[in-house]
């Protein structure tokens, strides 16, 4: 559908919508008002139309620690524009606390939060999300159930201090263990920073998954403008709670559905603000799964078309130096906005039912500030993430060079393999290890099948002998994630991965590698015979009981590789129709 089309013809509404079937409408609805007046609605509100909130609060997770605050603002703004909000639960995902990992649950929260909003009667929903799985699995069920939908996200942490050093999760929780791997502080120190580290409740402080998938959310349209950065415990974001309340009665009277807002032009235009941000490199994957429910499809072969001309303009870690407070402080998102328009389709509509042109154009003006450059004065030239190719990635791979080693993005040396996390947790940390520095690390069977559920492990720890001797940074290569808190020169994604058939299965420590990120090659180096040969003699991969059962069984047989999202075959589109990013050669 185009920016410009009309919206769709409204259905049955209210508490009207979704009954029951006993065969009888008029009974359906009888005993709905019947059970639902038992928890004190009049008629009046009954009337109203119907805005769930989807709410995700969780005493496992810390990152949605305010998320009874935002419910509560919520509610007050959609009661102000004379809706009828009704709270309801759904999956609550953190990334330290899903095992095995929060990625292998996110598909399954998406599915939680379609099926809730299809299941139960609102007109619009709110959807309060943060922590990084949470938002992709909740804007990828929205745009399957095609109810008008708004993303309100929880906030970042605010940062806190150690020994007068400024200090935030978690690039900092990152750069401290590596020091004390590195024998630079001691247990007792690393043990005092550990209660510095996350100084609230809230998101990651600094522009790591869950911060980038915040400002994609708005990039897209499907959140207010400006409601990606206030941090978690400010007032700023209890407003954004209310106004979005507001706003989701607005979208209601607009039939505004996520289908008329996640357009192919908006897509690109989230992908031009990844790379400006420093994006996560998740930002990638979830991107190609939200776009999946909409039938468009993210080929990264173009990625090259706007990451060599949208450069790194956000000065925050692990690209930069400041965190996603200091952003707000310095404008917002809009601050990107403006400086990367050139590249945006200004004519996208979001949530408001404005265009983003408009927005820009609405935002309070510029001032001056250090934390978002101009186009003219980068923090980093290009964009930050580059799409790979060669006979060890042929589905792809991808590195985040706006966090890497300049000296590395060009290195070709022999590789030391690890076979999976056990072989790695086994052996890293051996003094007996053959490795040196100029090394590269190759870590397999960590993607979505073979961990499962494509762990973030990618960012390979340096060998603790080798951290001793003060490297810091190494060639990493695997078929898994990093998180987007980390840096270093980290190959990512590669696809298809190793317990899926890929090539990298057949790597082998001494074989040579060699990486150039100009040339977008990630390569090998042994002959077609030699892959050929190893390709017959390879063991099939090891069967795994806990594999044949509930919910891991489903993911195991339906879920894609990196370069689709990772989402469930079954859950994405039937049609794909458009390609982004657009050609434009």
């Amino acid at each position: 559908m185009s920016d410009t089309e009309k919206p769709p013809k409204p259905s049955a509404a209210g508490m009207r919508k979704g009954l029951t079937d006993y065969g009888d409408a008029d009974f359906s609805l009888f005993l709905r008002r019947a059970f639902i007046k038992g928890a004190g609605y009049t008629e009046d509100a009954l009337s109203r139309p119907v805005v769930g909130i989807a709410n995700t609060g969780s005493s496992y997770n810390p990152c949605h620690g305010n998320a009874a605050s935002l419910v509560e603002a919520v509610k007050r703004g959609v009661m102000l524009a004379g809706g009828l909000p009704i709270e309801f639960p759904t999956i609550s995902v953190h990334e330290s606390f899903s095992h095995p990992t929060s990625m292998f649950l996110r598909n399954l929260m998406s599915m939680d939060t379609e099926e809730m909003i299809k299941a139960q009667p609102m007109d619009a929903v709110v959807m309060i999300g943060g922590c990084d799985k949470t938002v992709p699995a909740q804007l990828m069920g929205a745009a399957s159930a095609g109810v008008p939908a708004i993303q309100l996200v929880t906030g970042s942490m605010l940062t806190g201090s150690h020994r007068a050093e400024r200090v935030g999760a978690c690039t900092d929780c990152r750069r401290f263990w590596a020091m004390y791997r590195g024998d630079e502080i001691d247990a007792a120190e690393i043990d005092e920073v550990n209660n510095q580290l996350v100084a609230s409740v809230g998101t990651c402080s600094v522009m790591g998954t869950a911060s980038t998938m915040a400002c994609i959310a708005e990039a897209l349209g499907m959140m207010l403008p400006g409601g990606a950065t206030p941090p978690a415990v400010t007032s700023a974001r209890i407003r954004t709670a209310e106004q979005t309340g507001t706003q989701a009665v607005a979208m209601i009277k607009a039939r505004l559905t996520p289908d008329r807002i996640l357009t192919p032009h908006a897509f690109e235009n989230a992908l031009c603000v990844l790379l400006a941000i420093g994006g996560s490199t998740n930002g990638i994957i979830h991107l190609a799964a939200i776009a999946g429910r909409c039938g468009i499809r993210i080929d990264l072969d173009r990625l090259a078309q706007i990451s060599d001309k949208v450069p790194v303009l956000v000065n925050l870690k692990p690209s930069g130096n400041h965190y996603m407070e200091d952003l707000h402080a310095a404008g917002g998102l809009v601050a990107v906005l403006r400086e990367i328009a050139p590249f945006l389709h200004l004519n996208t509509l979001t949530v408001t039912g404005r265009t983003l042109g408009e927005e820009i154009d609405n935002a309070d003006a510029a001032f001056p500030q250090e934390v978002v450059r101009p186009l003219a004065n980068p923090v980093y030239p290009r964009g930050g993430i580059v799409f790979l190719r060669g006979n060890l990635a042929p589905g792809g791979a991808i590195i985040k060079q706006s966090a890497a080693s300049e000296t590395l993005l060009e290195h070709e040396s022999r590789t030391v393999v690890f076979d999976g996390l056990e072989d790695l947790a086994r052996r890293i940390d051996d003094p007996e290890l053959d490795v040196e520095a100029s090394d590269i690390l190759v870590l397999k069977n960590i993607g979505p099948k073979g961990a499962p559920g494509m762990p973030e492990a990618g960012y390979i720890p340096i060998p603790r002998k080798l951290a001793r001797e003060g490297v810091k940074d190494m060639v990493r290569i695997s078929d898994g994630r990093m998180s987007g808190t980390a840096a270093g020169t980290i190959v990512l994604h590669v696809t298809p991965e190793s317990a899926d058939g890929g090539p990298l299965a057949l790597a082998q420590t001494g074989d040579r590698i060699r990486l150039s990120v100009s040339e977008r090659r990630l390569d090998l180096l042994i002959s077609d015979e030699e892959f050929a040969r190893r390709r017959a003699q390879a063991p099939a991969p090891p069967t795994r009981d806990e594999d044949n059962r509930g919910y891991r069984n489903l993911f195991m047989r339906t879920v894609t590789q990196a370069d689709t999202g990772c989402d469930f075959d079954f859950l994405q589109s039937t049609q794909f129709n458009d390609v982004v990013p657009i050609d434009r050669q």
